[in-house]
C-alpha cells in the first residue's frame, strides 16, 4: 500500500480547495462521522468507500438500515444479511467465513442486519464478524476498514453495553497496530461513548440541531463550531484530523456516485438500477455453512423427539416394572403358603413348589431387566454414554428397517421349532369352581405348568458335545425359550429364525441378526434380553450374541440345579 495515496471525498466551502484524506489513515485509524438525519454523514461514509473500492482495498459494512446495497451499482461485493434481496441469508455460524473472504480474498462485504426481526441474532452477528476480523487480522497485517452504521445502538454512552460493544471498543483500541480501522457513524453523537469519540483520529461534524448533540461538538471541536453545526448546508461539514495542522476545516463533500438507497422515497418515480452481484462460487462455501446449519437444527428436532419419546419409553417402563414388582411379590406370598400348607397341597407338591421356584426367578429377572433398562434410558436422557447414544440413535433412525434372512441353504435349516403346550383336561364343573376360587384356579396353573416342565426334564442327558441345533431343541431348552418368547415382542416364527440364525453363524450382533431375520431391532432385542436372563445366550464386550452352550447343557443336565446357581450368583440381571 502506498502509504501517501491520497483519497479526494470534496473541496473547502471557503475557496474551493480539493480535500483528500490519506488512504492509510482512514483503512487504519478510527473515524466518527455523525450528523442529524438528511445532514449527509451517510453519503460522506458513502464516498470514502467508494474512493477506497476505487483504489483497490475491499471494506466490510455493518449496515443497520439498508442504506448500502446501491453500492451494487458500480461494484462486485457480497450484500449478506437476512433478506431475500440480499445475495445470501447469513447467521453468526458464517462470520468467521465472511471475515476469510473479505482478509484473504479482498471481496467487499455488506453485512446487513436491517432485516432481522431478533436484535441477539443481528447482534451476535455483528459481534461475531468483527471478533474474527480482529483474530485474522493480528496475522495477516493487512490494512483493512470496518465500517459501522447506528454505531451508538452497540457502544451507548450510558450503560447497558454489551458484548458486541466491548469487541468494537477493542477494535478501536488495539485495532490499528494489527492494520484493521474502523469508522462508526451516527446521528445522535450525545449517545456514542465519549471514549470512542475522543480517541478518534478523524471526525466529521455535520449539522446537529438537538442542544445536547451541539454541546458535544462545543466540547470536544469548540464552542465556536457548537454555534455554527446547526447551520450548516447538506453535505458540508467541519472535518477534524490529526494528521493536519490547519485545525478545523469547513468542506463540502462530494456527492456519492452510485444508487442512493436511503434516500427518503418521494413523489417521484423510484427506479432501482441494475445491482452487480458476486460470483456463485464465491458463495459457496457460505451456503455449506447454511446447509450444514439447517442438517444440525433438523437433528436437535429429531433428538428431542426422542428424548420425547424416552420419556414415553420411561414412563412405561416404570408401570411394567411396577406390576413385575406385585406379580413377583404375590407370587412369592402364594409360594410361602404353600410350603407352610396354609393352603391344600395338590398333587404332586415337589413338583409345582419347583415350578413355582422357577416362575420367581423368571418374575425377579424381569424386575432386574427392567430396573436395568430404565437406568439406561435416564442415562440417555441426561446426555448418556456417547456408543449407547449412537447405537440408540442408529435404531430411532432407521436401522431397525426389517430385512429379508438369505435364500442360501444354511444350518437354520435344520432346527425345529419347539412348542410346549400342556395337556390339560377341564369339564364344566372345574371350570365353575375355578371361576368361584383363584386359590384352585391357581393351583391349576401350577399343575398345568408343572406337567410342562415335568416333561421337560425327562429327558436323558445330554453330552457338551452336542451341536447347537440339538441343544436348541432339547425339551428343557425349548420350555425355556418359549417362555422368553412370551416375555418379549417376538412371535413364534420370529424366536425361531433368531434362534436358527445364532446356531449357525454364532457371534453376531442385533442388527447383523436383523440383516437375515424378518424380525424388527426392537423385538430382536427383547427376545436377546430374555434369553440372556435364562442363560440361554451370552453377550461379548463388543455387544455380540452366541447361543450358550455351557448353560443349555447345564439347563438339560439338571435344570433345577442350574436355576439355582444361577439365582445365586445373579446372572439373571442383564
Amino acid at each position: 500500500m502506498d502509504n501517501e495515496q491520497q483519497l479526494p471525498v470534496g473541496h473547502l466551502v471557503a475557496d474551493e480547495t480539493e480535500v483528500s484524506i490519506p488512504v492509510v489513515e482512514i483503512l487504519t485509524g478510527r473515524g466518527f462521522v455523525t450528523g442529524k438525519s438528511g445532514s449527509g454523514k451517510s453519503n460522506t461514509a458513502s464516498v470514502i468507500v467508494e474512493q477506497l473500492l476505487d483504489a483497490g482495498y475491499p471494506v466490510a459494512i455493518i449496515d443497520a438500515d439498508g442504506e448500502y446495497y446501491g453500492l451494487k451499482e458500480e461494484y462486485e461485493l457480497l450484500h449478506a444479511g437476512a433478506d431475500e434481496e440480499c445475495d445470501i441469508q447469513v447467521g453468526a455460524e458464517h462470520a468467521e467465513k465472511i471475515a476469510s473472504l473479505a482478509l484473504e480474498q479482498n471481496v467487499p462485504i455488506i453485512v446487513d442486519v436491517s432485516g432481522y426481526l431478533d436484535e441477539d441474532e443481528a447482534d451476535e452477528l455483528i459481534r461475531e464478524t468483527a471478533r474474527h476480523l480482529f483474530a485474522k487480522e493480528k496475522k495477516l497485517k493487512k490494512p483493512f476498514l470496518l465500517v459501522v452504521e447506528e454505531c451508538h445502538e452497540y457502544i451507548p454512552e450510558g450503560g447497558g453495553m454489551g458484548e458486541t460493544g466491548k469487541m468494537l471498543i477493542k477494535v478501536g483500541k488495539r485495532g490499528r497496530k494489527h492494520g484493521l480501522g474502523v469508522m462508526g457513524i451516527s446521528q445522535r453523537p450525545a449517545d456514542v461513548k465519549k471514549d470512542f469519540i475522543t480517541q478518534a483520529n478523524w471526525l466529521v461534524w455535520h449539522r446537529l440541531t438537538w442542544e445536547n448533540d451541539t454541546k458535544v461538538v462545543s466540547r470536544i471541536v469548540g464552542d465556536e463550531y457548537g454555534d455554527a453545526v446547526p447551520d450548516l448546508n447538506a453535505g458540508e461539514g467541519f472535518v477534524q484530523t490529526d494528521w493536519t495542522d490547519g485545525g478545523i476545516r469547513r468542506v463540502q463533500f462530494n456527492r456519492k456516485q452510485t444508487f442512493d438507497a436511503g434516500a427518503t422515497p418521494g413523489l417521484d418515480d423510484f427506479e432501482r438500477p441494475e445491482l452487480k452481484s458476486v460470483s456463485d462460487a464465491l458463495m459457496g462455501d457460505l451456503e455449506d455453512i447454511t446447509e450444514l446449519q439447517e442438517q444440525e437444527h433438523n437433528r436437535v428436532a429429531e433428538l428431542e423427539t426422542q428424548l420425547e419419546r424416552k420419556g414415553e419409553r420411561i414412563a412405561a417402563l416404570e408401570d411394567e416394572l411396577q406390576t413385575a414388582r406385585d406379580v413377583s411379590a404375590a407370587a412369592r406370598k402364594m409360594a410361602n403358603a404353600l410350603a407352610h400348607g396354609e393352603v391344600g397341597a395338590p398333587e404332586d407338591f415337589g413338583q409345582q413348589l419347583r415350578e413355582k421356584n422357577e416362575r420367581i426367578r423368571e418374575l425377579e429377572a424381569r424386575v432386574a431387566e427392567l430396573e436395568n433398562e430404565q437406568t439406561d434410558l435416564n442415562a440417555f436422557e441426561t446426555g448418556g454414554n456417547d456408543e449407547r447414544a449412537d447405537k440408540e440413535r442408529a435404531t430411532e433412525t432407521g436401522e431397525d428397517e426389517e430385512t429379508t434372512s438369505p435364500d442360501s441353504p444354511t444350518e437354520q435349516e435344520a432346527v425345529k421349532k419347539g412348542t410346549s403346550t400342556p395337556e390339560t383336561e377341564a369339564d364344566d364343573e372345574s371350570a365353575t369352581a375355578e371361576k368361584d376360587d383363584p386359590v384352585e384356579a391357581y393351583r391349576k396353573q401350577l399343575r398345568q405348568r408343572g406337567y410342562e416342565l415335568g416333561k421337560a426334564v425327562s429327558r436323558k442327558s445330554v453330552s457338551e458335545t452336542a451341536s447347537l441345533v440339538e441343544l436348541a431343541n432339547a425339551d428343557p431348552v425349548v420350555v425355556r425359550i418359549d417362555a422368553a418368547r412370551r416375555e418379549s415382542l417376538c412371535n413364534d416364527d420370529h424366536t425361531w429364525d433368531i434362534i436358527a440364525t445364532l446356531a449357525a453363524d454364532g457371534l453376531m450382533t442385533v442388527h447383523e441378526i436383523a440383516d437375515k431375520v424378518t424380525a424388527s431391532v426392537e423385538q430382536i432385542q427383547s427376545l436377546l434380553t430374555e434369553l440372556r436372563t435364562r442363560s440361554l445366550v451370552t453377550r461379548n464386550d463388543s455387544r455380540q450374541y452366541a447361543l450358550d452352550r455351557s448353560g443349555m447343557v447345564s439347563i438339560i443336565n439338571d435344570p433345577d440345579e442350574r436355576a439355582h446357581n444361577t439365582e445365586l450368583h445373579g446372572q439373571w440381571r442383564e
